[in-house]
């Protein structure tokens, strides 16, 4: 079973942010995949400000990001960029957290016009990572996202099927990166006795 860790970096609660997230595992569940969801608004606000990479809070976390087989990087965009709050916590990671992990961006914002911010804001910094196999993303305009009653987010039509189209790509990108990363692993030669 793939493991998927999701990363949701919006400051606030409620969120439409950490909502489609939630939206997006469930997507991946039904496909037989794992999530863990961290949300960096839970995180130590002394370690993001003060910077602290020896946190012992980061030690279950770089434990997932070993465990994962893909990421989802989520945030809302604010000022043309993704939070402030999901660099502060993206900066206590080892420099080599992506490394062989399939990630799949994913942006919420107020306008259309941000549109562009996973490629010129977002994407780089998950390259600094050594992310090297990163997903087109999804974008989604806050009118696309509502919560229902229930309290769960539900997308209107047309982002529920880019989103569905999305997460295809991902699961499909997911298992061929651990097909090929499993025939890369070298099998033990037998012991002769």
């Amino acid at each position: 079973m793939a493991n998927i860790l999701s990363i949701a970096g919006n400051p606030t609660a409620p969120s439409k942010t950490y909502g489609f997230v939630q939206y997006v595992n469930e997507l991946l569940e039904k496909e037989g995949f794992h999530t863990d969801t961290i949300a960096v608004r839970d995180f130590s606000p002394e370690d993001l400000i003060y910077g602290r990479y020896d946190s012992p809070a980061l030690e279950p976390i770089k434990a997932l990001l070993g465990q994962a087989d893909g990421i989802i990087v989520a945030t809302p965009i604010y000022k043309a960029a993704y939070t402030g709050l999901l660099k502060a916590f993206l900066d206590l990671l080892p420099q080599g957290a992506f490394a062989n992990k399939v990630v799949l961006p994913i942006a919420t914002g107020g306008t259309i016009a941000h549109l562009l911010a996973i490629d010129y804001a977002l994407k780089p910094v998950l390259s600094e990572l050594k992310a090297r196999h990163i997903l087109g993303g999804i974008y989604a305009i806050d009118k696309q996202l509502q919560f229902q009653a229930s309290g769960q987010l539900q997308p209107d039509e047309e982002i529920g099927q880019r989103t569905q189209e999305a997460v295809r790509d991902f699961v499909v990108a997911v298992n061929l990166h651990r097909a090929a990363t499993k025939e890369k692993t070298p099998t033990p030669l037998p012991v002769h006795t």
